[in-house]
């Protein structure tokens, strides 16, 4: 008889390296499919993790495999914790995204560490992992993978925007799936509030605060990217590249660095939109706690902006890449080429038995 009712746990780390996301759904497939969210947390870096993660884009072939090695074994103790903590059990598998060190898909690079088959025996559970690097050996971006679950799961919404390290979006254009990393958010906002030696900017209040300086607002909003079409997506390299030196050299205040950039992050996420009263948006991610923010894109744009329960907010994409791994077991697509510019639409990701 065919299995239509799975116990998953989602494993996510986001570029804004707040923590590890986990999961723990049911996913059941009768008429479509349906999912409900048992138990749900956050285990934050502690700083020698967030240093080391911030820092492993300049590691060499084996310091990164080190890196690789020692990661997975991090990963597995905080399943763990996971796992004991809200006594879970008769686990299908756990679906893990890993952390994102390098991704430069036009040269065929994506490199997520914490997916090593260790980790299956580590946490004693069957693990699917490591969904971008087949896209990208077909040729697409390996980004972003979420879209297949906006589609089959939250298909009441005609945007689904998640506001977290990237702000990105996915919607159906033409009966296709189509979806693109919109800007950055919080990789950029959370780089400058840790000189100040805070995490966050509770609310976007700093960012209130400031001023906004319009020729650096004027130099964001033309850069190349914003004039490209999807499929397209962004990694921290250009961040690194482009966004940081940018804001830099203009040595505003950090407010002003804030409002400036939150007013063009707002502007961008706007333009993605087709500004009509009656498509509702999804708003998702950490970036949607930020008040400041969310005023200034519903300042801009006419669309009716949907905030879920927190948990939601908090754990989609973890519950996304549950949803990608048990479809992955079910051998039924779960990257789609429309979004990621692939040969084709397939089924991604590497299963681990423990």
């Amino acid at each position: 008889m065919e299995k239509n009712q799975y116990r998953l746990i989602g494993v996510m780390s986001g570029t804004s390296l707040d923590g590890i996301d986990l999961v723990f759904t049911e996913i059941s497939f009768y008429d479509k499919p349906e999912f409900s969210i048992i138990s749900a947390e956050t285990f934050p870096y502690p700083k020698k993790w967030r240093d080391k993660l911030s820092s492993a884009i300049n590691l060499d072939a084996p310091e990164l495999n080190r890196l690789d090695e020692e990661y997975t074994a991090y990963l597995a103790e905080v399943i763990n914790r996971f796992i004991q903590k809200y006594d879970i059990d008769l686990i299908d598998a756990v679906c893990s995204h890993g952390h994102t060190v390098k991704h430069r898909p036009k040269q065929g690079i994506t490199y997520q560490i914490g997916n090593m088959p260790k980790l299956a025996h580590l946490i004693n559970a069957p693990v699917v992992c490591d969904f971008r690097v087949q896209d990208v050996e077909l040729g697409g971006q390996g980004a972003p993978l979420v879209p297949i679950g906006d589609r089959l799961l939250f298909n009441q919404y005609r945007y689904c925007i998640n506001l977290g390290g990237f702000a990105n979006v996915s919607m159906e254009k033409d009966s296709q799936r189509i979806a693109f990393d919109i800007c950055p958010v919080n990789t950029v906002l959370n780089f400058f509030m840790r000189q100040l030696d805070r995490e966050y900017d509770e609310d976007g209040k700093l960012a209130k605060s400031g001023k906004i300086d319009n020729e650096l607002l004027a130099k964001l909003n033309s850069l190349q990217y914003y004039k490209k079409e999807p499929p397209k997506s962004l990694g921290i390299e250009w961040v690194n590249c482009e966004i940081i030196p940018l804001l830099e050299k203009y040595q505003s205040d950090i407010p002003s660095i804030l409002k400036t950039f939150t007013t063009h992050a707002a502007i961008q996420i706007a333009n993605s939109l087709d500004n009509n009263p009656q498509s509702k948006v999804l708003l998702t991610g950490g970036g949607t706690f930020n008040t400041f923010f969310i005023e200034e894109i519903k300042s801009r744009s006419q669309c009716d902006f949907v905030i879920p329960d927190k948990q939601l907010i908090d754990f989609k994409e973890a519950l996304i890449f549950a949803f990608l791994g048990v479809l992955k077991l079910r051998g039924e697509v779960n990257v789609l080429s429309s979004v990621t510019g692939s040969k084709m639409d397939h089924s991604s990701g590497r299963v681990y038995e423990p």
